[in-house]
């Protein structure tokens, strides 16, 4: 018997080698799902299952290589040498692939496109064909931009984008310009939230409401990319009388009877906002009582996933493309908290005032503006002015042909740009004037596209280092344009992460009717800012209340997110086409303001130069001059005012209306 038994296991042996531990691990495995009743649960870990036969399998032929494997050992990697690496090799790939599928075909996806990208980059190549970007350096920024005052900050290198290729047909404005196309900016990411979850809530927030005595029902579910509001229609208090009435048996019954009914008030809802955060585990919630044209009132919760709102996702809406049809100035905002598209008009804001702690997504705000306007207007209709005292977010856009100067980083440079301003509005109304029209659009009227006066918008990142430089002369320009320049085209965006009082002035506040607050430390900031609580209770991560002209209520919105990638595209389309070296502005051209209130010019070192020009040629106008001396719109407009008052220009005519 024992012989017998000795030659079993040899043979046994010489079959399976030191495999047999392998096999014995697996009929371990295999008794225990039956006697356990896991064989239900074991069926839906089959990849888990044949990737574990894969590894046990490449195991095994390892073993056949230090002749430790048995006759099957050798089966499996065939002979030792390469062919059997590569055996054991391929079955260890096939069991990763099955353990993680979904991640590892992402991954190969993945480097596939990088080593797509890197075999289509050009090294060092800066020509730009169509709308076709390949590797090469951002637009190249003129000699007079260079050479302005050594307080101002040098712009961050910015990386070249990778080759990208538009679907769309470039637009080409009447100057010569492209204008960008949509797909340019990323495609938005979808964010789906669980229905049975939302469903809890909403019986949660019924159910609360009740144990607290108010009788109320969820009519409504608004679901936006970072809060979800619940429309709650109040219910009845009714009042009831018990009633005892004596049968025909001569016993005693009572019942009850209703007397009266009368609505829930409101008030009895809001103020259980504290009570409503903690039944629902939220870290705070946001009652609007009631829903502007709504017989509800709103319960604002945090979603449990917060999305993201893509610029692309607003700009490609009905609400943006109508504002868009009528104005030039059309900017996306973001989605409300019902997942609506909310877009505005800076034409008709005038100027807007925002607001935030640091981190609230208010430079991301400030970019989301600037990205809208560049996407639909070129240098010839829109400037920008860009002040950025804190150095790192603004200057990423240097080096485009839509800017006046360099990014301003110098806080007395930045009050000296606000001098410049001021005098360039009185320059546009005295050209207003001398043609008899009221605003831009009547002076642009019956201009061709290369004499048009372009719009002029200031972007100020942080209002409250410049008041510390010059209060009073900084909110007496602040205010003094706000309150003049709309009709001129000049338009102010201004930021500030410290809504005080002396910060955000009486002044400039009553000045800056649209306003936008994020996320703000205490009710005070927001009573500063909105005249009215509830900023505070914002998530941030680009939750803000938008308090738009037309109406005094907030509303609440997920700002858009622009992400760097976004942005570089956009400068480097933009410097890439430039098409002549255009000079900027010196602000320091414009002297100190007196006593009495007025900004004096300093003489054009040009003048000599234009006057010259003017007597060799009869007719010249400012877009001769702009060509003639490369020079930028406001100052060849300046250079003819002044051969106008010298007489060796003709002034303009006024239009007759027939």
């Amino acid at each position: 018997m024992v012989a017998l038994l000795c030659v079993l296991w040899e043979r046994v042996f010489t079959l399976f080698g030191w495999g047999l531990i392998i096999v014995a691990i697996a009929l371990g495995l295999l008794i225990w799902a039956i006697r356990g009743g896991q064989l239900s649960v074991v069926k839906g870990w089959w990849n888990w299952i044949l990737a574990g036969i894969c590894l046990a399998l490449a195991a095994w032929g390892i073993l056949a290589f230090f002749a430790l494997g048995g006759r099957i050992g050798q089966g499996i990697i065939g002979a030792p040498g390469a062919v059997g690496g590569l055996r054991v090799a391929g079955l260890v790939l096939l069991g990763i692939v099955l353990v993680i599928p979904g991640q590892f075909w992402g991954g190969v996806k993945k480097s596939w496109r990088v080593l797509a990208g890197v075999a289509r980059l050009r090294p060092r190549s800066i020509a730009s064909q169509g709308t076709h970007f390949d590797a090469a350096p951002p637009g190249v920024v003129s000699p007079e931009a260079e050479a302005t005052s050594e307080a101002e900050a040098k712009p961050a290198p910015v990386t070249t984008p990778p080759a990208w290729r538009s679907q769309y047909q470039p637009i080409l404005t009447p100057g010569g310009w492209q204008l960008p196309p949509i797909d340019i900016l990323d495609r938005p990411a979808e964010v789906k939230l669980d229905k049975e979850d939302i469903d809890q809530r909403a019986r949660l927030i019924e159910e609360a409401l009740a144990s607290y005595g108010v009788e109320t029902r969820v009519v409504q579910i608004n679901i936006g990319p970072t809060v979800t509001q619940f429309g709650v229609e109040p219910g009845w208090d009714k009042k009831y009388k018990e009633i005892r009435e004596r049968g025909r048996d001569g016993s005693y019954e009572t019942r009850t009877e209703e007397v009266s009914r009368t609505r829930v008030r409101v008030e009895r809802i809001t103020s259980l906002a504290s009570d409503l955060a903690l039944a629902l585990a939220a870290p705070s919630i946001r009652i609007e009582a009631p829903v502007p044209g709504k017989p509800v009132v709103g319960i604002e919760v945090p979603n449990t996933v917060f999305g993201s709102v893509a610029l692309r996702s607003v700009i490609e809406t009905a609400a943006f493309q109508k504002i868009q049809a009528r104005s030039k100035l059309a900017i996306a905002l973001g989605k409300g908290a019902g997942g609506e598209a909310v877009a505005g008009d800076l034409t008709r804001m005038p100027h807007l005032l925002i607001a935030g702690a640091t981190g609230s997504g208010k430079t991301v705000c400030l970019n989301s503006i600037v990205c809208c306007l560049l996407l639909h207007n070129s240098p010839d209709d829109i400037k920008f002015i860009m002040i950025d005292p804190k150095r790192v977010e603004l200057v990423t856009f240097n080096g485009m042909p839509n800017l006046l100067a360099p990014v301003v980083v110098d806080a007395d440079k930045a009050v000296k740009a606000l001098r410049w301003l001021n005098h360039e509005m009185d320059g546009r109304y005295r050209q207003f004037a001398q043609v008899g029209a009221r605003n831009i659009e009547g002076y642009n009227k019956d201009r061709s596209p290369g004499e048009q006066m372009p719009y002029l918008v200031l972007i100020i990142d942080e209002l409250a280092d410049l008041m510390m430089t010059a209060f009073d002369e900084v909110e007496h320009t602040l205010c003094r344009l706000a309150q003049l320049a709309r009709a001129t085209g000049i338009h102010l965006v201004v930021a500030t992460q410290r809504p005080s009082v002396d910060v955000v002035t009486g002044l400039i506040k009553a000045n800056f009717p649209t306003r936008i607050s994020f996320a703000v430390t205490s009710h005070v900031d927001s009573k500063t800012i909105l005249d009215m609580v509830g900023a505070e209770k914002l998530l941030g991560r680009g939750d803000m209340l938008y308090m738009p002209t037309e109406t005094g209520r907030p509303k609440r919105l997920q700002g858009n997110l622009v992400s760097d990638a976004e942005i570089e595209r956009l400068v480097y389309f933009w410097g890439n086409q430039r098409q002549i070296e255009v000079s900027s502005v010196d602000f320091d051209e414009v002297t100190e303001r007196p006593v009495g209130g007025r900004i004096a010019p300093a003489p054009d070192p040009l003048l000599e130069e234009a006057m010259r020009l003017a007597q060799e040629h009869k007719h010249i106008s400012a877009s001769f001059l702009q060509r003639r001396l490369r020079i930028g719109y406001p100052r060849a407009a300046r250079l003819m005012e002044a051969l106008e008052q010298a007489g060796l220009a003709e002034t303009a005519q006024p239009r007759h209306e027939s």
